[in-house]
């Protein structure tokens, strides 16, 4: 009895491996094993879900069990192989039945991930029938009354049209942030970002006696003009202008919303985009930031329109206030600009970086092949995933172009997992222009140093 709960934990342990690195991770190093590649039916193979990361934590962790099954190394390590080989078997099997990745499939879910091991177990230990049969049905039972639990615990009734991706991760992210009645009590799970941030930065610059200057020169908003040229432009957008805001943190720093209707008073331009986080706190009550946002709102003369996309400061709840200030968001989605006959689009997509929702392909998919794709995120992360879908130009924040740098402008942090050439100014990937902008706002501390802030006008220029 006490070989088959033994073997019964490692497989639970080497179940529970992948989500928890996901979860731990941050979303970091999410490489879909089946690189977006589909089967012969035109699905996906295994699904987003299925990663290189969460493949490696089953099969290195299970590997490090061996002292659990009491066993050689190696036939730890040949156990876990099995057991990912079995749950990527469940998800292949899935995506031939047209479900989302990300489904639950009961029974099918925990099948093949606790049978191919178990066959192989009861090969080298060995044991008989009748213990293998306990050893799966102990599994599959513990395994997804654990799955429905977690569900329970994170995962609420969603509306038909809610239009962010719904996992426990994204869940428990939410109510953390996002959901006021809790907001005394988040401060405390955001203690690390306050102690590392609001305390130790602001005491370093006051000590230092840099924090007056570096306040100064946070409020030192300037107008960064530049002109992309395309052969593919249509021609009727020859001359077209785009101002580009991004990083607000409208409560933040005070009269920064004020700052801000200055500047774009003294350029004109056709469209406004805003690249994510409108407030600055990540806990609390979004009302002062949609305040402010509403008031600049209000001075913004735009003829073709606002759109907008999230930020990892910012909560699902805004959508709705935020479009009631004339700020169309798109959450993995893209919108027509129409100019005479002609048409350009705007693709942008939810948080790439906290919530690790940007899904490109979901964001173009009801945009005509070829058509002039002018692609919005929050932050550079899903640049590479974005040359993918044919977009010409690549629009992000995120960054703040590191805020505090070193005198020739380097950043000494990005806060991003991209490449450090995608952190600041323009850039170059593929085929596809991209132009990362310093921002507007501070976040944790309200102080610059080698780091201007901007707001970046783009003229669209059809080169012969």
């Amino acid at each position: 009895m006490f070989e088959t709960l033994r073997l019964v934990l490692f497989l639970l342990i080497v179940n529970a491996l992948p989500p928890l690195i996901a979860l731990l991770s941050k979303g970091r190093f999410s490489q879909p094993l089946d690189y977006g590649k589909t089967w012969l039916d035109g699905k996906r193979i295994f699904g987003r879900n299925k990663t290189i990361r969460g493949i490696l934590a089953g099969i290195i962790g299970g590997t490090l069990l061996f002292p659990l099954l009491d066993q050689p190394i190696s036939i730890a390590f040949t156990a876990a192989l099995l057991a990912m080989l079995g749950d990527l078997s469940s998800s292949f099997i899935k995506r031939r039945m047209a479900l989302p990745s990300g489904s639950e499939v009961a029974f099918l879910d925990q099948l093949f991930e606790s049978l191919f091991p178990t066959i192989y177990l009861a090969s080298v230990i060995p044991f008989g029938f009748f213990k293998a049969a306990a050893i799966l049905l102990l599994f599959v039972t513990v395994a997804y009354l654990s799955s429905r639990i977690w569900s329970i615990l994170t995962v609420a009734d969603i509306p038909e049209d809610y239009p962010r991706t719904v996992s426990s991760a994204v869940r428990y992210k939410e109510w953390k942030s996002c959901h006021t009645p809790y907001a005394r009590y988040h401060v405390w799970f955001n203690l690390t970002n306050i102690l590392s941030d609001q305390i130790l930065l602001t005491f370093f610059f006051k000590a230092t006696g840099l924090y007056g200057l570096g306040e100064k020169n946070a409020r030192s908003l300037r107008i960064e003009e530049k002109i992309y040229f395309f052969e593919s432009l249509p021609e009727e957008f020859n001359g077209f202008r785009i101002a580009f805001l991004t990083d607000l943190h409208l409560d933040g720093m005070e009269g920064i919303a004020d700052l801000i209707k200055q500047q774009l008073d003294t350029v004109d331009f056709d469209l406004l985009l805003i690249g994510g986080d409108i407030r600055m706190k990540t806990y609390g009550s979004i009302q002062p930031a949609i305040t402010e946002l509403q008031s600049l709102m209000e001075a913004v003369d735009a003829p073709y329109g606002t759109f907008g996309v999230l930020g990892n400061h910012d909560c699902l709840e805004m959508l709705p206030e935020m479009e009631d200030a004339r700020v169309i968001m798109l959450v993995n989605d893209s919108a027509p600009i129409t100019k005479g006959n002609s048409t350009i689009w705007i693709a942008g997509v939810d948080d790439p970086h906290y919530y690790n929702l940007a899904a490109p392909d979901k964001a173009v998919e009801n945009i005509p092949d070829n058509g002039f794709i002018i692609f919005l995120s929050h932050s550079p992360e899903p640049y590479i995933q974005a040359s993918f879908t044919g977009a010409r130009l690549f629009l992000c924040g995120h960054t703040h172009g590191g805020q505090i740098c070193l005198k020739e402008g380097k950043p000494i942090i990005t806060n991003s997992r991209a490449p450090r050439f995608t952190a600041s100014g323009p850039w170059h990937y593929q085929g596809m222009h991209g132009y990362t902008s310093r921002g507007v706002g501070t976040s944790s501390i309200p102080v610059r140093f080698n780091c201007p802030a901007e707001i970046v006008v783009i003229t669209l220029d059809k080169s012969t």
